[in-house]
Parts: C-alpha cells; structure tokens; sequence
C-alpha cells in the first residue's frame, strides 16, 4: 500500500526533471534553480527573483514566451531574410533549426506553466 505522502507527491506529464515533485523536500530550491538556469544570467542580481519562486516562475514565463516569439518571426522571416546570403542548403538548415527550437521551447513553455501552477499552490493527482 502507498503511503498518504508518497501519494501526494507526483508531478505531472512535461514536469522538469530538475525539480523535484511539489512538496517533495526543498522542491522549491531546485524550482529556482531550474528557473533561473532557464533566464537570463542578470536575473540573478535581484534579490526578489531569487527569494520569490512565484514571481520568478512568472518572470521565467514570460521570457520564455518572448523565445517564442522571437522564434516564430525568425521562421516567418528566414527565408526572405538569408536567401541573399546563403545557399538554399543553408537556408533550409536555418528553417529546420528553428523548427526543432519552437518544439523545445514548447515543450519548455509547458514545465515552466506547470511550476508556476505548483508554485501557485496547485498539486496533482496520480491517474491511474
């Protein structure tokens, strides 16, 4: 039989690997640290995003969303914008490079969603 508190500690489909289950012991602590790995390396100078995993979760979201954006233009745009200096091989190397960085970031998007949810007080359930 599964103990009450292992039950309570599950962690959803597209949970990072590097943080531990809510409520598992300092799962915040590698949240952080996740999240930060995840921004831009001055995010670590300000105080309120190192001691405030929610409002470092939310600054990690939007920044992530930003690298979406930027990732879709960089599609919509690579063509028109290297024809004049590549090659056609290079081009459809550059096309296919941001294809396989909008699903990692998809797929980034979805962890960092997840812990903010987590860090915002929502636990998950084990399906059967």
């Amino acid at each position: 039989m599964v103990s009450q508190h292992a039950r309570r500690l599950v962690a959803p489909p597209g949970w990072p690997a590097e943080v531990r289950p809510p409520d598992a012991p300092e799962w915040e602590r590698t949240a952080t640290n996740w999240l930060l790995d995840l921004c831009p390396p001055e995010y670590r100078a300000y105080p309120t995003l190192r001691h405030h995993p929610v409002v470092l979760a939310r600054f990690a979201l939007l920044h992530v969303e930003a690298c979406q954006a930027s990732v879709r233009r960089g599609l919509s745009e690579a063509r028109a914008e290297l024809r004049d200096v590549a090659t056609l091989d290079v081009v459809d190397a550059a096309v296919e490079t941001w294809l396989a960085e909008e699903a990692r970031l998809a797929g980034v998007r979805r962890a960092v969603g997840l812990v903010e949810e987590a860090l915002r007080g929502r636990r998950y359930v084990a399906r059967l």
